[in-house]
């Protein structure tokens, strides 16, 4: 599903809604008309979904060697949380371009999405980096206390898949 270069989504706010009932550190959308839009790349067999967050003062501020974000130009075109990703499927996906209005905001995720592409080897260290950190369980204490439990997730993330796939049988 997920190529080389990567894309802009959104994910369904059923999806986070659902998955907000076994983890409360998942991000919510935070309305309809910014709901959260992410990466989605592929790390040990799962798709995962990386939330992007618009720049603010404090990502300027944020050390470069912050291990559960990745700096989008130094901060000036955000981050993405990678201590937030969440696994995913290609049907619980949107892709995001297409359907922005907004001028200013969509020239901002191109710019994004520019970077990131241009920058996706050091994004995949990071995420691969945080991940091995995670599972050893050596991440910073309050590094933890910001994670999502990646492991639970995808436990639910099959079984919503299996009971997506038994309700669209009947």
């Amino acid at each position: 599903m997920i190529e080389n270069r990567l894309n802009l989504y959104y994910i369904s706010e059923d999806y986070i809604n659902y998955l907000r009932l076994f983890d409360k550190k998942v991000s919510y959308n935070k309305n309809k008309r910014r709901p959260y839009i992410g990466i989605v790349y592929t790390y040990n067999n799962n798709d995962y979904f990386a939330p992007l967050s618009s720049p603010k003062e404090k990502h300027l501020k944020m050390s470069n060697k912050a291990i559960d974000v990745f700096k989008i130009d130094d901060g000036k075109l955000g981050v993405i949380n990678i201590n937030n990703m969440v696994p995913c499927n290609k049907e619980v996906l949107t892709e995001a371009l297409p359907t922005i209005e907004d001028k200013k905001y969509k020239m901002l995720l191109i710019n994004q999405l520019s970077y990131i592409n241009e920058n996706r080897e050091e994004l995949y260290y990071k995420v691969k980096h945080f991940n091995q950190q995670y599972i050893l369980n050596k991440l910073p204490k309050s590094v933890m206390e910001r994670c999502c439990n990646f492991k639970l997730l995808e436990e639910k993330c099959k079984l919503y898949n299996s009971n997506k796939k038994i309700i669209e049988s009947n």
